[in-house]
């Protein structure tokens, strides 16, 4: 009788050493991809940004923590051909008025709060883009070792303003959605 309760005891003591132990798994950025569309009055364009380093922790097989930094040097125009424009709305992006990725070559996201949803993660975090932090919610998804996410970032928050119809006026058809729009898929 007192070895099984030992043995229980036991059990207890090294299943709880292992549940609470979180775990972190490097994500592989050369595999995973972000793909960003900004919209405006005449039409959007797409692109893609790099992932310059990410970790997710995990206890078990459930979602606790991470954080990611984006490489805002890579900004890529994919709706636009070499030539016909693509170089020069690259070159705008990372101007001042937009990104000021001279100043700002990364942008970060820390995970801060994780609650589990039906399949997915409710997560909030802070993000940071041209040093300017703001909380942001978004639900993630984990299907096997790929982590997912669609998330609307407000630029206005973080001081890019260039063409905003909030903040300018008269603008008419050259005025830029505030928001634009992140399709996140991240392999670990």
């Amino acid at each position: 009788m007192k070895t099984k309760l030992f043995t229980a005891i036991l059990a207890l003591i090294v299943t709880g050493a292992f549940a609470s132990n979180p775990i972190k798994k490097e994500v592989k950025v050369k595999e995973g991809t972000i793909t960003w569309t900004g919209k405006k009055v005449t039409g959007s364009h797409t692109g893609t940004i790099e992932l310059q380093e990410g970790t997710l922790i995990m206890e078990g097989n459930e979602l606790v923590g991470g954080n990611f930094t984006v490489n805002m040097t890579s900004i890529q125009v994919t709706d636009l051909e070499a030539g016909k424009g693509k170089e020069k709305l690259e070159g705008h992006l990372k101007t001042d008025e937009f990104f000021g990725v001279n100043n700002f070559p990364t942008a970060t996201f820390v995970i801060t709060e994780v609650t589990k949803s039906g399949n997915g993660y409710n997560v909030s975090g802070n993000m940071t883009i041209k040093g300017i932090t703001q909380t942001m919610k978004v639900l993630m998804n984990i299907n096997g070792n790929t982590a997912s996410t669609k998330l609307t970032v407000d630029r206005t928050k973080y001081g890019i303003t260039y063409g905003s119809g909030s903040f300018f006026d008269n603008l008419k058809d050259k005025a830029i959605n505030d928001n634009f729009e992140l399709a996140v898929s991240l392999k670990f």
